[in-house]
């Protein structure tokens, strides 16, 4: 089955909107759980956007660092936390004139921006098939060091975090005593 462009421009259009009202439910949104899984739609919805962008290897790391990593602690962050999940407990959304105020004019000042400086210059270099290969290559090649750093301050963070989270517990355990 071959899609036509008007086929690709309602598909876009589509992912476009989930991205940008789930986005919009998790900023005025008062319940925080009912935020966290709208960031779910938002990190999706994105994801999408790259491979419309035919960033294969940006889609998939999008998925398994925000939607695999970051919104599933923030998940496990909100529901361990004491009283979060009471439904009485709401966050408040202040300033909502100012605030859309000052994205009106942060908007017209890019759209200004965009229309009155540069033009889009097509290149006559198309892009074939997938970068992953190239990326891989360089990460484990010339930017091995770097890779190994990061994955060691991880883990210094990862243990941290462990040790925090225990010594919390055992200081409450003492005070019950």
């Amino acid at each position: 089955m071959i899609m036509n462009d008007l086929t690709y421009t309602i598909i876009f259009y589509l992912f476009a909107a989930i991205t940008v009202f789930s986005a919009a439910f998790v900023v005025f949104s008062r319940n925080v759980i009912y935020s966290a899984f709208s960031l779910l739609f938002t990190f999706f919805g994105v994801a999408a956007l790259y491979v419309f962008l035919s960033a294969d290897f940006i889609a998939v790391t999008q998925v398994v660092v925000y939607v695999g990593g970051i919104l599933v602690l923030l998940l496990f962050g909100v529901m361990f936390t004491k009283g979060i999940m009471n439904t009485e407990l709401k966050s408040d959304v202040l300033h909502i004139v100012p605030g859309t105020l000052i994205l009106a004019g942060i908007i017209g000042a890019l759209l200004y921006t965009f229309y009155t400086t540069h033009t889009w210059m097509q290149t006559e270099k198309q892009l074939h098939g997938s970068i992953v290969e190239r990326i891989g290559y360089e990460t484990m090649s010339h930017y091995v060091l770097p890779f190994e750093m990061v994955s060691i301050l991880l883990l210094a963070a990862l243990i941290g975090a462990a040790f925090l989270a225990r010594f919390d517990r055992l200081d409450h355990d003492n005070n019950k005593s």
